[in-house]
């Protein structure tokens, strides 16, 4: 007996839309084959829900009951004044600056590079010009029904190269800005390549126009491949502040002695999930994953990593640390996977979360699969409020409350971001920090 499975009404949506949006979407055939190929198995898939064990604490079909159109691209462009003003702290760091504006490339607003040492490019460019359109595939679309959707309807994004034995001066920053005052999806899929013996750093930023609606989708994906003996550090703001939902994925490629350092900032996003896979395809390689996210008003975080240790001699480091409050709701998902030739793997992973509420929650689910004999690998989680005796004593200082409790949070949180080797960015995301947790120390103390 066949049982039919019942579409919900946002999954009907997004397959049935595709056929009058496809002519809209950039590339030829190649790449509408890889279109249709994806949204087939997005329509096999369905979206996640918590029967899903990866999904099993973030319940996105649940979440999604509608869809929202996609967005149109013809909202105003703001001024380039008002793009360093969203940017904050992010714009205070010299940097190659390629930013897109709902998921659309904004040349006027950016700083493109191509001189032969780094190259950054428009996606849509490199597809409508029959650019390589396996850039749209993406490991893992037959099962992750979020990567499906990304390669199904991807409009635009960076496309970054950068040569063999180069060291960039500064950094690369790819900003995403929402500004349409409509409820609209944005997708769009970034392509970073680093060249062997190279360094680089490439900062993401999500951030939004005053006048940008507070309902919204945004569906993103990385592309990462870092050659051999190269050194990436790949940092990323989420700071859309809004009701909407945010779904990031990283697909990361290591080759043989590479170094990999990638940090997570979430912060002010109504349901937020961050995942990352790291795949170590040659040895002696190093990765360093870090991040912190802060929600309050019932907010939701999932960071959800998968680290395969597939070639042996390999490095791995987790640190993430969040703080909730008010309702809010954190979800950390660590997979460490150690292949079975992948001797000599040293593996360790650690989540930490401030609980400010006995309201809110955090499910951590950290994995070890070990099929090796000779490894060293450890995971460990952890959940607590503020240390009342340490607040006593800030306040006998002379410290208000308020700031006291902010300067304790931000002392928990200060050990993930200084994980951040570069210095003006790591200051950056410090005072990003700072200035969300004294506002929310100050709207807690007041109320």
């Amino acid at each position: 007996m066949n049982v039919a499975i019942m579409k919900t009404k946002a999954e009907q949506a997004l397959s049935e839309a595709f056929a009058s949006r496809a002519g809209e979407l950039p590339g030829g055939e190649a790449a509408a084959k890889v279109r249709l190929e994806a949204l087939g198995h997005f329509g096999a898939l369905g979206l996640p829900h918590r029967r899903v064990e990866e999904w099993k604490y973030t319940d996105l079909r649940n979440a999604m009951k509608e869809a929202l159109p996609p967005a149109s691209g013809k909202a105003s462009l703001p001024s380039n004044a008002e793009v360093i003003s969203v940017l904050g702290p992010l714009a205070t760091f010299a940097a190659h600056r390629v930013v897109f504006v709902d998921g659309k490339f904004a040349p006027d607003l950016s700083d493109l590079v191509a001189d032969g040492a780094v190259t950054v490019s428009s996606l849509a460019t490199v597809l409508a010009s029959d650019g390589d359109a396996e850039l749209l595939a993406a490991a893992g679309s037959e099962s992750n029904a979020v990567v499906a959707l990304n390669s199904a309807y991807a409009t635009d994004g960076a496309v970054i190269d950068i040569a063999a034995e180069v060291t960039l001066d500064r950094p690369v920053l790819v900003v995403h800005l929402r500004a349409d005052g409509n409820a609209v999806t944005t997708t769009v899929r970034n392509i970073v390549r680093i060249g062997e013996a190279s360094e680089a750093t490439v900062v993401e930023a999500f951030v939004k126009l005053p006048g940008a609606a507070t309902d919204y989708r945004c569906n993103t994906l990385t592309k990462v491949a870092v050659g051999k003996g190269a050194k990436l550090s790949h940092v990323k703001a989420t700071l859309e502040a809004g009701a909407g939902i945010h779904l990031a994925n990283w697909l990361v490629d290591l080759d043989a002695k590479a170094n990999y350092r990638a940090f997570h900032l979430t912060a002010g996003t109504g349901l937020a999930r961050n995942e990352l896979v790291i795949t170590f395809a040659g040895e002696e390689s190093e990765i360093d994953l870090s991040g912190i996210f802060i929600a309050r008003h019932g907010e939701h975080v999932d960071t959800t990593l998968v680290v395969d240790h597939a070639v042996p001699r390999c490095i791995s480091r987790e640190l993430f640390k969040g703080v909730l409050d008010d309702h809010a709701r954190g979800v950390f998902q660590g997979k460490v996977i150690v292949r079975q030739d992948a001797q000599k793997t040293d593996g360790k992973q650690m989540a930490q979360v401030l609980m400010l509420s006995p309201d809110c929650e955090f499910d951590s689910k950290p994995e070890l699969e070990i099929y090796a004999d000779d490894v060293v690998c450890g995971h460990g989680s952890t959940s607590a409020d503020l240390d009342e005796d340490l607040v006593f004593y800030c306040r006998s200082r002379g410290i208000p409350l308020a700031q006291a409790r902010a300067l304790l949070i931000e002392s928990f949180v200060g050990e993930a971001i200084e994980k951040v080797e570069r210095e003006d960015v790591r200051d950056a995301l410090a005072d990003i920090a700072r200035e969300w947790l004294h506002r929310a120390a100050a709207e807690k103390v007041a109320a």
